[in-house]
């Protein structure tokens, strides 16, 4: 009895192992629905061949000739590997393995493409076993195959290497509010995650237009923002950003959100251009195409602004590089107005393979990337570089690691001041289109923040109305102005990154006000911290004072100290600007020490700003220096804070 049953079952399974054509003497009793089965072979045919941009639209009509014949290994075939390029790649081992169940001959390539469905779906094992025979079966004939295939195992060894090793990471998609059924990718977020931008190629994109290399929408740009309990309905920017049936895609944006820099498809052969358009109040300018010096005959496809706003990080596969796309740097020339000669990030970093998605930390010197090769585990993974100042040198390029990087394609990758949470493009199985967009979470213990932001709003003092005003950020140690920007002139907000490790003077100017500055003295192992400071700037009339922030004395001395450059030339220069204006020179003190003391320290104080003043071209006739010591506080003494605030110089118009 149990012989019998074992040559039944072996029967049985013998019987829906072989290959079934269709074929008359196969269907002899259904002519209608072979005939309806071949019809639907032959239009998954037609986008078959037409390569695999096309193989998704393939599909539908497959699975319509499965249904009427689930036994053919050639079609097994055919959609295993048109999942394979879709949005739901998982799909394709199943029916690759049946394939191969069926007819073990059922194509040349049978055993690289079940490499690729098992390698997709981290059965690392199975895939390195099924590329070797793949490999063996070329038998040496083509080499530039052969060596794809190394690559691969190569890949699947790093993939058992890195999920052995899970880095403490939470992965969440972003949400519906943001993610469609189409495919949404390459997020932007200003430093403090207030506004994302990103691309999508949903139904509604502008003009309604298919792409016919592979028959999906138009890319289009679209926008959310953090409204503290998550991510608002996206919206389509819409013109002048998006353009009529073109690819518009994201790029980079400004720490401070006001200036975006997009991938227009401009040669409408997908060998497009870099663009920057700016925030104007609640509008956006048209898109103006960079320079020769970034733009070039080749592909520019991918870019990231530092946070001081003084060097473009890009990718470029244009002639003289180390591979296919490599990473590229370009710095600020203030005085042409324009970015300088790109020079390309070296060996180190760049590989034979692609290089894509490059971002650049707020801190200026860790770099992000999207890397075919490096250590990655199959298709594009995240790596970062860190740039060491003292070697003038970027570091071995680190995988981010699993489960950050999957065996597919992740990429997009970008991360907020805080080093709190992360932003990038992956497919994922159950996602809720093609690609989608997944928000990083870092553990307390791990988190590494490197910056602070500073951001708030600047009005006019008197009616509170919003101002366009300039915003400086000045390195006191060297008395140089790092970057330059401008807050919004429709809300008056701004936003500033700050590194650790360097005392920063902020100066805030505006034409018929005083200048305001603030002072941020940030060490090298600051946590991260976010500030809020509304500027109100004071008109030019008599009466007005403002304190100055960034003038330092020596401890308990009179003595100026060279970080306070910056301030007094922003001084001098308002007085050269009016020539009638006098003004008095305050020094305050704390409520600590003698009165008569405190009253001596504060007149020498503010007569050493005044003394240097005079010796700088300023008329001493238009210049009074006055000691008030402690008499007038403008904070408690009780605290530490309260003292440092009562600790000032201030200057006061006396007359226009």
């Amino acid at each position: 009895m149990k012989l019998f049953t074992f040559l039944f079952l072996f029967a049985v399974s013998t019987a829906f192992a072989q290959n079934v054509e269709f074929s008359k003497e196969a269907f002899p009793n259904d002519k209608a629905g072979l005939k309806a089965a071949k019809k639907n072979m032959d239009d998954g045919d037609n986008f078959y061949t037409l390569g695999h941009q096309m193989y998704r639209h393939a599909l539908p009509s497959y699975l319509k000739a499965n249904e009427f014949n689930a036994s053919n290994a050639l079609l097994n075939y055919k959609i295993g590997v048109c999942y394979l390029y879709s949005g739901q790649k998982e799909k394709s081992v199943a029916f690759l393995e049946k394939a191969f169940k069926l007819n073990k001959n059922v194509a040349e390539d049978i055993h690289f493409y079940l490499g690729c469905g098992y390698h997709l779906t981290m059965q690392f094992t199975k895939a390195i076993k099924e590329y070797q025979s793949a490999k063996t079966a070329l038998k040496g004939a083509d080499k530039e195959k052969s060596d794809d295939i190394d690559k691969r195992m190569m890949e699947c060894k790093n993939g058992i290497e890195l999920v052995k090793k899970p880095v403490k990471v939470t992965i969440d998609n972003i949400g519906a509010s943001v993610n469609s059924p189409f495919p949404d990718y390459a997020p932007v977020t200003s430093a403090d995650e207030a506004t994302m931008m990103f691309t999508s190629r949903r139904e509604n994109t502008t003009g309604g237009g298919v792409d016919p290399f592979d028959q999906q929408y138009f890319e289009d740009i679209y926008i959310s923002t953090n409204t503290g309990n998550g991510w608002s309905e996206a919206t389509n920017m819409g013109a002048p950003v998006n353009t009529s049936n073109r690819h518009d895609a994201t790029v980079a944006v400004s720490a401070d959100g006001q200036k975006l820099f997009i991938y227009l498809d401009d040669m409408h052969d997908g060998s497009g251009n870099i663009y920057e358009c700016d925030l104007k109040g609640t509008e956006w300018d048209k898109p103006v195409k960079l320079g020769e010096t970034i733009n070039s005959k080749a592909h520019e496809s991918s870019a990231s602004l530092s946070a001081d706003g003084s060097t473009l990080y890009f990718t470029s596969n244009r002639e003289g590089g180390f591979g296919k796309h490599d990473i590229y740097k370009s710095k600020w020339d203030a005085k042409k107005n324009s970015w300088g000669v790109a020079e390309n990030l070296g060996k180190d970093v760049n590989t034979p393979y692609e290089e894509h998605s490059v971002f650049i930390h707020p801190d200026g010197k860790t770099l992000f990337f999207s890397s075919e090769g490096n250590k990655s585990m199959g298709g594009f993974d995240i790596f970062k570089t860190v740039y060491d100042t003292k070697k003038n040198k970027w570091s071995k390029p680190e995988n981010l690691g699993y489960p950050i990087n999957s065996t597919d394609d992740d990429i997009n990758f970008v991360i907020s001041a805080s080093g709190k949470h992360a932003y990038f493009s992956s497919y994922k199985t159950n996602g809720i289109g093609e690609k989608d967009i997944y928000v990083i979470t870092y553990p307390d213990s791990v988190k590494s923040a490197v910056a602070c932001v500073l951001k708030g709003t600047i009005t006019d003092a008197l009616t509170k109305q919003p101002l366009e005003a300039d915003v400086e950020l000045i390195d006191n140690t060297l008395n140089q102005t790092i970057a330059s920007f401008k807050s919004n002139s429709a809300t008056g907000k701004y936003l500033v990154t700050l590194p650790g490790g360097k005392n920063y003077g902020i100066a805030v100017k505006k034409d018929g006000y005083l200048f305001h500055s603030e002072n941020f003295d940030i060490p090298e192992t600051f946590k991260y911290q976010e500030y809020v400071k509304d500027v109100e700037l004071k008109s030019i009339a008599v009466g007005s004072k403002i304190v100055l922030n960034n003038i330092f004395y020596d401890f308990d001395k009179a003595t100026l100290r060279p970080e306070s450059t910056s301030e007094l030339e922003r001084l001098m220069s308002m007085l050269k600007d009016m020539p009638t204006m006098k003004i008095e020179i305050a020094g305050h003190t704390d409520g600590k020490g003698a009165d008569d003391y405190n009253l001596k320290l504060s007149q020498s104080r503010a007569q050493s700003v005044v003394d240097y003043l005079s010796t700088h071209g300023i008329d001493k006739t238009r210049l009074s220096a006055k000691g008030y010591g402690k008499t007038k506080p403008i904070a408690s003494n009780d605290t530490d804070e309260g003292r440092q605030l009562n600790r000032r110089t201030e200057f006061e118009i006396l007359s226009k």
